[in-house]
């Protein structure tokens, strides 16, 4: 084999390598998903949580979101944030159990919230907060029910059970984990001064401004799954380089 020869198989290895890498890092699993953020929060406190509602076609935009509140554990205080350019409805439903909150008795709750109005176009996600109250003592978790409609009129049900320890479902629910007082700040940036702060506004009818701090921990958690699919996809790539390389060795002493 001629010189030239062996230099053109030698780039047509690397070429194919490359390749090769860049096709195993694109098949790995999207991860767009409807989500609670942050996803933690302390049993019996009050947390501001953002409900991130990612866009996953590339042809309708999202316009709407329907969130079913756990009708286990149901919340005396659910107030939602503006969100500009939505509208928003909350829907209460009467209580079996009336539940007793700062020395009142509370005979209904929010089961339902649907956000209308706004555009989520292809590419982009949108986050709806809400501010909730108080968390329940004896759970672990809180399971939500989100329907999200397309602008095609095709509806998304993230309403399947997630079972500990099996295959993720395709459409998995929205989950807060609920975690013991004290450890929440660590997980999910919320302290006690958070919790004193949302009991003052939902007593004045308030939202508190923890979504920021809420947004700031999505933000930090995205640049960290950036970095990790970055880094992926270096090591991807340089295996697909090393294996055309040999291949091109091989060729070679052919």
């Amino acid at each position: 084999m001629t010189a030239s020869r062996r230099l053109l198989a030698t780039r047509t290895s690397l070429v194919a390598g490359l390749a090769a890498g860049s096709l195993l890092l694109l098949s790995g699993p999207a991860f767009a998903h409807v989500s609670v953020q942050p996803g933690t929060a302390e049993k019996g406190g009050y947390s501001t949580i953002n409900i991130k509602v990612p866009n996953e076609k590339d042809n309708a935009s999202t316009v709407k979101l329907e969130l079913s509140l756990d009708p286990k554990h149901p919340l005396a205080s659910v107030m939602p944030q503006a969100v500009p350019g939505w509208e928003v409805k909350v829907e209460k439903t009467k209580l079996d159990k009336p539940l007793q909150m700062h020395g009142k008795t509370i005979d209904e709750a929010v089961s339902k919230v649907t956000w209308t109005g706004g555009k989520i176009e292809p590419g982009q996600f949108q986050q709806f907060p809400l501010s909730v109250g108080q968390l329940p003592t004896d759970a672990d978790e809180l399971v939500f029910k989100a329907l999200q409609t397309y602008s095609d009129d095709d509806v998304v049900r993230w309403i399947d059970p997630s079972k500990p320890g099996g295959e993720e479902p395709e459409h998995p629910a929205p989950v807060l984990k609920l975690v013991a007082k004290g450890t929440a700040g660590a997980a999910a940036g919320h302290s006690h001064d958070d919790d004193k702060a949302d009991k003052k506004d939902d007593k004045k009818g308030g939202v508190t401004a923890e979504a920021a701090g809420s947004d700031k921990s999505d933000k930090d958690a995205s640049d960290g799954t950036a970095r990790a699919l970055g880094i992926a996809g270096i090591v991807v790539g340089a295996a697909g380089v090393a294996f055309g390389v040999l291949a091109g060795r091989r060729r070679t002493a052919a």
